[in-house]
């Protein structure tokens, strides 16, 4: 059984995404577990790398300046365990290919797995190079979420979905990351697309969400979950406490105004 896939299971999921190391691998555990306090039921943890071609410049930011401070793999890792050591919600490493590759497959997702991550979501892998890694997850207890999006052909939306686990990553929008006012008008029938292909996997949607009525709108059109990452993410670079944080997570999950 997917530990992920049983906390989102309910259709009223919420993924939220920190940053490992900005501003600091202490601030970073303790935003994430404002995030769990206000109702994440899933903690996506950003490995920081230099080129985050999925990214907009919010986490891009915040990635370069934890790589400035020193942030590494090996130290993320270290942040896994501190959070596994406070909450029980499931732990995902969001992380380019690179450093998994530079450290093996195979020795990245023993780490994962062994500092109480799990799952990876690797946005630049393709489906076909993912095989090994794939195999490299399952024998270490852990998921590998694949993505899809707008211009994912249905046929290939379904294979996709076949290789993921844990659950459907849907790319709501064309390019990267980013908190957004309005949803595209277009999204809730992706969403009905995509949960097509998806069938039992549950399904979250992420890249611009923001807002409460984002989250509802998403939910009523067939979405398990919905993933907020730069709009957290720009409140930890404006300064703002852990208790802002979890209160804005609050009103994300339906449990404040």
């Amino acid at each position: 059984m997917s530990r992920i896939s049983d906390a989102i299971r309910d259709g009223n999921g919420l993924i939220c995404y920190v940053t490992a190391g900005f501003p600091s691998g202490d601030a970073t555990v303790e935003h994430a577990m404002a995030c769990v306090d206000g109702g994440a039921d899933v903690i996506e943890l950003g490995v920081p790398f230099s080129d985050p071609v999925a990214d907009g410049k919010v986490i891009q930011h915040a990635s370069q300046k934890a790589l400035e401070a020193g942030m590494t793999p090996a130290k993320v890792f270290d942040i896994v365990e501190r959070l596994r050591s406070r909450t029980d919600a499931p732990i995902i490493l969001m992380g380019y290919y690179n450093p998994i590759f530079r450290m093996t497959e195979a020795t990245y997702t023993k780490r994962t797995g062994t500092a109480g991550g799990n799952g990876l979501i690797v946005p630049d892998l393709p489906l076909e190079e993912s095989a090994n890694l794939a195999a490299c997850c399952r024998g270490n207890g852990i998921d590998l979420v694949q993505l899809v999006g707008p211009t994912t052909t249905p046929e290939r939306m379904g294979r996709i979905a076949a290789s993921s686990s844990g659950f459907l990553y849907l790319v709501s929008s064309m390019g990267t990351t980013g908190a957004r006012s309005e949803l595209d008008r277009r999204a809730p029938e992706l969403v009905a697309r995509a949960k097509k292909a998806a069938g039992k996997l549950p399904l979250a949607v992420g890249f611009g969400v923001s807002r409460r009525e984002h989250a509802v709108r998403l939910r009523e059109a067939g979405a398990d979950a919905v993933i907020v990452g730069s709009a957290i993410m720009q409140m930890v670079a404006d300064g703002r406490r852990p208790a802002e944080v979890r209160e804005y997570v609050r009103t994300l999950a339906g449990r404040g105004p």
